[in-house]
């Protein structure tokens, strides 16, 4: 039988005396690529951490790759997930390529006296090549577009070819072209990996490529709803989720979403 590549069963979130998330609940298979949305504070990174193993429940279970938390080496389990964090610092004036390649040894840094493979470089080159980057493949980080860098976090995160990928709002901080060559780039890799499972993060709908295929919507930390991405969301839903009315619209596979004017009777 094959496992859920996620499984976050009743977890409660509590910090300080403040509940982030309640009776939290979410299955992830393989080849499935959902959205948390939900306002700033709802809990959306909360759970995107815990699903990444970066932080444990206060109550309940998570299950990453059949591998329950509290229960197998974190370190191991890390390295078969890819974790994108638009806020991940680069101290050295490291290329495009060695920013990839520090995917392999999940540093910030390129290791001392540590090599890459013929084959670790050959699959930098593929990502890069990919994400759309093969022409700044050498170029410094320094001298990246916040686009560019977002796209070269992706390929890094998927360097060691892990199973499951977490994007934490990885449009934030791009131009409306910057964040469409991003959303295209998503798009495409979803293609060439139909296995790969992907959870995003986002507060805006606009931001959310078209294969995404599922969605949970949060509110202070409870699931107002979640499942196929059509069937979530919707204007009452994302309404409800908000506590504003929201017109919801679906294009080509796009969402766009707008405040709802009633015309007055």
């Amino acid at each position: 039988m094959t496992h859920p590549i996620l499984n976050v069963q009743s977890v409660d979130f509590v910090r300080q005396g403040r509940v982030i998330l309640d009776s939290v609940s979410l299955t992830v298979n393989r080849g499935e690529h959902w959205a948390l949305i939900g306002a700033n504070g709802a809990g959306k990174s909360t759970l995107l951490s815990m699903c990444g193993a970066l932080v444990h429940p206060t109550r309940g279970t998570v299950e990453v790759l059949g591998h329950r938390l509290g229960r197998v080496d974190l370190r191991e389990l890390r390295g078969l997930i890819g974790h994108v964090d638009p806020r991940h610092q680069v101290r050295s004036p490291l290329t495009v390529r060695e920013v990839v390649l520090t995917g392999v040894t999940g540093t910030n840094d390129l290791m001392l006296r540590w090599q890459p493979s013929d084959a670790q470089l050959e699959r930098a080159d593929a990502l890069i090549e990919l994400l759309g980057m093969s022409e700044r493949a050498d170029a410094a980080w320094p001298t990246l577009s916040q686009g560019e860098r977002g796209r070269a976090l992706i390929a890094r995160a998927l360097q060691p070819d892990p199973h499951l990928l977490l994007l934490d709002e990885p449009s934030t901080g791009l131009d409306i072209a910057a964040r469409e060559h991003l959303l295209d780039r998503i798009d495409e890799l979803r293609r060439q990996h139909p296995d790969l499972a992907s959870v995003l993060v986002t507060h805006h709908l606009e931001e959310l490529p078209a294969s995404t295929t599922h969605a949970m919507l949060l509110r202070d930390g409870v699931v107002v709803a979640q499942g196929e991405a059509d069937v979530v969301l919707t204007s009452e839903l994302v309404s409800e989720t908000l506590n504003y009315p929201i017109a919801i619209a679906r294009d080509e596979g796009r969402w766009t979403a707008r405040t709802h004017r009633t015309t007055p009777g």
